[in-house]
């Protein structure tokens, strides 16, 4: 995978990410890119730590690594997130992060997903609106 290039948008920075897995993983991550930026016209995109997809709004909502056998996507404050569908299936053990694995040939419940996506959107902006009424008190 090539290093992401100085000045480039982090939009372009995950289309080089994507172009680069060319098999089913490229796939999947371009769909759960697409559904992600269609749920809230103000999310970010970024590339960090050597090529790692990151979507964020006031704050990082979640990641999108590409390993061999799973597109893991990890959300950084998914324990604080309800999941009625139960879609988080990895990370479950602590107490701040979720992650949704999605192996080869599976289908993401995609209004599940943009649920979790609005409410990891609700969550961070909560928590910055809080973090700023203490720094006026």
């Amino acid at each position: 995978m090539s290093d992401a290039v100085e000045g480039q948008s982090g939009s372009a920075q995950i289309d080089d990410v994507i172009r680069n897995l060319a098999d089913w993983r490229a796939e999947t991550l371009s769909k759960v890119r697409a559904l992600i930026l269609e749920t809230d016209s103000e999310i970010t995109e970024a590339v960090k730590w050597r090529g790692v997809p990151v979507w964020e709004r006031n704050g990082i909502l979640c990641t999108g690594e590409s390993y061999k056998a799973v597109v893991k996507l990890t959300f950084a404050k998914g324990a604080s997130l309800l999941d009625p569908t139960q879609l988080f299936n990895s990370s479950l053990e602590g107490n701040v992060r979720r992650a949704i694995d999605i192996r080869q040939n599976e289908e993401l419940n995609a209004t599940a997903f943009q649920d979790l996506i609005r409410a990891a959107v609700k969550l961070n902006i909560e928590s910055s609106q809080a973090k700023k009424k203490k720094k006026v008190s």
